[in-house]
Parts: C-alpha cells; sequence; structure tokens
C-alpha cells in the first residue's frame, strides 16, 4: 500500500535481492538436519501419529463390542472413534464421556444421528466409573507408551518412516525459514513460496494439497482487509477517522499518540478481531507518519516503525483479555471442560485475565517509546495537515459514507458470523469471506477500481501470510510441532520444573517458543493437551490445572517476534517500513516480561481469588 504524502516511501525488504551467503547458510542447516541420525522420539511420534490411532479404535472395539474396528456397525464405529478422540484429548472419565452430545459429535465430523447418540450413550453407561476409567486409561497407554515399532505390521512400519522422515523435513524446514526471515537472505515471500515447494518436493502434500492450502480462509481475510485498507485511503476515510481519534490532544506528541493507540487496539482486541484492527489501523498510521514528514526531515524511519510496531504488538497483548480474543483462548476453555469438567464463564475468564492485559499495556507503551527514538516528536503538524485536507473537502461525501457503512456490515459479519448468521442462515461464512465480499462490495459501489487494489495491496504480505499458514499447518497435522513441545519439556523436566509455579513456567515457555512459528490456535491446540496433562498428574485437584488453562492461552498469544507468527504481524509489515529486527526490538522485552508476569500473578493475584474452591498446590 502506497501512502500518500511528500516522500514516497521506500520498500526496505522488496528491493532487496537475495543475499547468496545468507542463503547458503540457511540451506547447509536444512540439509545438516536431513543428514544428522534420525532421534529415536520423533520415531516415537511417528508411531503414535500413524499407527495409534487404528490400534486404539481397535482395542476400543474389542473391548466394548469384541469384534474388530473394521467389522463394527456405524453406530459402534462412531462410538470408539468419540472414545479415542476424547481419549487424545485428555478427557478420560465417564462422566466427560457421557456429556458428549449431538452437538459435540457433529463438530469432531462424525455421524450424529439420534439413535446413534443414544446407543453410544447407553454403551458408555453399562460401564462402572472405575471400569471405565480403566479402559481409557490403557488406551492411553496404548497410544503413548505401549506401542512400539517393533509391534507394527510391515506395511505399517512403512508408513511410519514415512512419517518420521516427514517430521524430520518440516524440521529442516523450519530451521532454514526462521533462518532466512532472521537474516532476510532473500524477500519473505519468496520464503513463504520456497515453503509450498519443499513440502511438494518433499512428498509430505500434492500439488493440489498445497495449492489449496494456499488459499486459507485467514488469507482470505489479509487480502480482504488490506482492499478495505486500500478503499479507505482512497475515500479519505482515514483521515477523518485518525482525526477523530486524536482531535482532542492539546499538544500530540508521539507519546500521547502511542499512547491512546494502545488504549484503543489492545482493549478492544479482547473482543474484536486483531485482524480488523491492523487492519483498521494501518492507514491511520500511514496518514500520522506521511503527514508528519517536512522539507527540514523529509524521511522518519524510526518514527515509521515506532507506529506500526505498536498497532501490531497492542493488538497482539490484547488478544487474552476475554474467550472472543482469540481461538486459542476457546481451545484451552474446552480442552479444560472436556478433560477435567471445570467451566470457566465469560467474566470469569476477563476477571483473571485482564489485569494481565493492562499491565502489558503499560509496559508495551514503555517499551515502544524507550526502544524507538525519532527526529519527529510533535505530531501537532500531522493533524494540522489533516484539518486543512478535510476542510478543502468539506463533509462526508458519499463515497466515504458508503466506505464506511460497507466497513462497519464487515465487522458486524465479523463479529457474528460463528453464532447469529450461522444460526440464521446455517452457513459459516468465514472471517476470510466476509472481508472479501467486502472488498468486492467496495467494486460494486464504485468507491474503487481494480487499479486502486492492484497498486494499494501489498500482495507480497498475502503470500506471506499464506506460506506462514502452510508453514504451522503442516507443523501441527505432520506431529512436528507436538514432538518439539514434548521434547523441550522432557529436556528441562530434570531442573525441577515439574511442579507447581515451575511447571506454569515451563508450559508457558513452551506455548510462547511454539507460537512465534505458527498461529496461535494450532500453538494452543499443540500444547494444551500436554501442558494440561502435566499440571493434573503433578498437582490433581488444584489450581495449577485451571491456572495453566490460563497460562497456556496467554502465552500463545504472545507472537511477538516474526511476521509469521500472527496476522497483526503481517498487515503491518505492508506498511513497507518494517524489517525483521524491528520486531526483536520491542518484541523481546515484551515476550520476557509477560513470561515474567504470567508467574508472578499465578503466584499472587490468581492465587489470591483462587478458582472455584479448588485448592493450592502444596
Amino acid at each position: 500500500m502506497t501512502p500518500s504524502g511528500p516522500q514516497k516511501k521506500k520498500r526496505t525488504g522488496y528491493d532487496k535481492y537475495v543475499q547468496p551467503r545468507r542463503l547458503a547458510i540457511a540451506l547447509a542447516a536444512f540439509i545438516l538436519i536431513l543428514l544428522l541420525p534420525t532421534p529415536d522420539s520423533m520415531r516415537d511420534v511417528a508411531v503414535e501419529y500413524t499407527a495409534g490411532e487404528p490400534h486404539v479404535l481397535n482395542f476400543f472395539s474389542h473391548k466394548i463390542f469384541n469384534k474388530a474396528y473394521d467389522d463394527t456397525e456405524q453406530w459402534e464405529s462412531m462410538s470408539v472413534r468419540v472414545l479415542e478422540l476424547s481419549m487424545v484429548q485428555g478427557a478420560l472419565s465417564q462422566k466427560r464421556a457421557l456429556k458428549k452430545d449431538a452437538k459435540w459429535i457433529g463438530k469432531a465430523g462424525f455421524p450424529n444421528r439420534d439413535i446413534y447418540v443414544k446407543k453410544y450413550h447407553e454403551k458408555v453407561a453399562a460401564f462402572s466409573e472405575q471400569e471405565f476409567l480403566a479402559m481409557m486409561k490403557e488406551a492411553q497407554e496404548l497410544r503413548l507408551v505401549t506401542l512400539s515399532y517393533q509391534d507394527l505390521s510391515p506395511e505399517e512400519q512403512k508408513k511410519v518412516d514415512r512419517a518420521t522422515r516427514n517430521i524430520k523435513v518440516v524440521t529442516a524446514m523450519m530451521v532454514f525459514v526462521i533462518l532466512c526471515f532472521l537474516t532476510e537472505a532473500m524477500p519473505l515471500p519468496g520464503v513463504a513460496f520456497c515453503i509450498g515447494l519443499i513440502l511438494v518436493f518433499s512428498g509430505i502434500v500434492t500439488r493440489k494439497e498445497v495449492a489449496a492450502m494456499f488459499w486459507d480462509d485467514a488469507v482470505w481475510f489479509i487480502m480482504g482487509s488490506l482492499m478495505f485498507a486500500a478503499a479507505f485511503v482512497k475515500t479519505g476515510v482515514d483521515k477523518r477517522v485518525c482525526l477523530y481519534l486524536f482531535r482532542f490532544l492539546a499538544k500530540p506528541n508521539i507519546k500521547l499518540i502511542t499512547g491512546i493507540m494502545i488504549l484503543v487496539i489492545s482493549p478492544a482486541a479482547a473482543f474484536i478481531s486483531d485482524h480488523a484492527l491492523a487492519a483498521m489501523f494501518l492507514p491511520i498510521g500511514m496518514i500520522l507518519y506521511s503527514n508528519s514528514l517536512s522539507k527540514t526531515v523529509p524521511v522518519d524511519t524510526e518514527l515509521a516503525k515506532m507506529l506500526f510496531i505498536t498497532i501490531a504488538m497492542a493488538c497482539n497483548v490484547g488478544g487474552f483479555g476475554s474467550p472472543s480474543g482469540g481461538a486459542r483462548n476457546v481451545i484451552m476453555m474446552t480442552y479444560l471442560e472436556d478433560m477435567f469438567g471445570i467451566n470457566f464463564g465469560y467474566g470469569e475468564w476477563i476477571i483473571y485475565a485482564f489485569p494481565f492485559v493492562l499491565m502489558m499495556m503499560v509496559f508495551l507503551w514503555v517499551m515502544v517509546n524507550w526502544r524507538f527514538k525519532p527526529q519527529i516528536r510533535d505530531l501537532s503538524p500531522a493533524l494540522t495537515v489533516l484539518r486543512e485536507d478535510i476542510a478543502r473537502t468539506g463533509g462526508w461525501n458519499r463515497k466515504q459514507i458508503i466506505a464506511i457503512v460497507i466497513f462497519l456490515l464487515m465487522l458486524f459479519g465479523w463479529i457474528t458470523e460463528k453464532n447469529l448468521i450461522m444460526h440464521l442462515t446455517g452457513v459459516r461464512l468465514g472471517i476470510g469471506v466476509i472481508a472479501v465480499a467486502g472488498a468486492v462490495a467496495y467494486l460494486l459501489t464504485g468507491v474503487v477500481n481494480w487499479r486502486d487494489y492492484q497498486e494499494k495491496v501489498d500482495w507480497g504480505v498475502v503470500w506471506l501470510y499464506a506460506g506462514a499458514i502452510i508453514f504451522g499447518k503442516v507443523m501441527a497435522e505432520s506431529g512436528t510441532a507436538y514432538w518439539m513441545a514434548r521434547s523441550i519439556i522432557q529436556l528441562v523436566e530434570p531442573l525441577g520444573l515439574a511442579t507447581g509455579n515451575g511447571l506454569l513456567a515451563l508450559g508457558t515457555m513452551v506455548t510462547a517458543g511454539m507460537t512465534q512459528l505458527m498461529a496461535d490456535g494450532p500453538a494452543a491446540a499443540s500444547v494444551g493437551p500436554i501442558t494440561l496433562n502435566m499440571a493434573a498428574v503433578s498437582n490433581p485437584g488444584t489450581v495449577i490445572v485451571p491456572f495453566m488453562t490460563l497460562a497456556t492461552a496467554a502465552a500463545s498469544s504472545m507472537a511477538y517476534l516474526l511476521i509469521i507468527g500472527t496476522p497483526p504481524n503481517a498487515i503491518v509489515y505492508a506498511s513497507g517500513h518494517l524489517e525483521m529486527k524491528d520486531y526483536f526490538r520491542v518484541g523481546v522485552p515484551c515476550l520476557l516480561f509477560g513470561l515474567l508476569l504470567l508467574i508472578l500473578l499465578s503466584a499472587t493475584y490468581w492465587a489470591w481469588i483462587g478458582f472455584q474452591g479448588l485448592p493450592l498446590p502444596q
């Protein structure tokens, strides 16, 4: 997107060519990992991911119906699959199994006819609580411990060997991608295409699968968001919104501007999509920057970096504030309920989470004003120029009104598409489809033409985030993320981080590390069952289990370091003013402070208010 103003910005990342030496280091690391001996733990995970499910399904089938899984009827097949998924998620009790209703079973993708669900409940209820728990634990032991490579048939061993190779390739690819991002060995959209090429050439996915993966709903959202931001810039709506936000400041210096941005964005991100907030504030940041430049100071890269990093980090900081703040929160709440029957109320979550958000907001404001030193500190001229521009154009014109109306409709759709729209239409639209529909609406109403989108949308960012989505999906589905999380936990467990606050610290650190590499939802989904099970084993029946739920959700929102970690990071990269190192300047101290803050909150504030009468760990 090209900002208005006297100085045309330089695309700091896209103007660079491939750096051969840096790329050689990344390629050497990729090849080295492929040549290293395969760890036994990698093969164990491959056994669990490829052979674990069919063996557990057969176990349940023989145990419950005295027949092989392939010989079961449809309702019997559904029953054992529900139990297998419950076991994977850690929900082992009979009480939790009986709460799996038709809605839950349908969401899991299993046939959910009422008669099937009724028969499933009858079969589960026929066990005593002790018998059922023993069966579930035996199935869990079979999948996680007992089942070994030697127990498998030759055909199964071939599948395991292939899965082990895939985990190794994805691990090597992860190192290659991180090195390319950190060193900017090539333009970052090129790295995104390399991800797809590596996966196809290695046979992990097919050419058709990789093409479909590049067009995930989140990628559509990034594209649609940048399109509506272009419409805001074209019509001048961004100027009016910017002036409305900051018009009351008697002396609009950069400290007050960044403070207001954080005060508006972070609390809103707890209830509204952080993607939408980043896209909405992107043109505002661009207006503030371009209108602050003058003949005396024609370029101020520090000011640009400061504004755009503030937008991205403010979005990330606020997401933990309520259950609506992101998929990670709902995923962890669901795990807690399914595994232990413990429910978090909506308001209850806010009571625990919002102190963290408020303190992170303050810390973020201190960091951005400390780490960036712009030449331009007083933004009064920028707001003066805005007032003059708006005065010349007069009141709201037709195109500006249409642009705002379409955006408000999109915002309403983003907020309600999972519940109200789904309930009324029976169709789940997804935030990406709604964003693109809004972009098309701008075309149909004459607000923009295609040339505006072609010139003002950073299509490189669209492809960059598409690569990030593929990267995260493959890490989760191949078992690589699970293998990494399990390996890290096993590595540091002897250090005494297996109980109480030490365990919370371990869980948050592992989750925070994983979420730098993949979307927050998959990160929470991969690490959550591990951390919650560790909490239940080491501190059963205590507050550590719900506290671990909170800590894992919070840590999965700390994608402060890499562009690929979260959509806001990718969206602000479209400004063209940021480099990888700029995320680290604020992201590293925010990450360290956030991890420390979670531990302090769990030991003080959370411990003080307790949780539903559960005892503190001894």
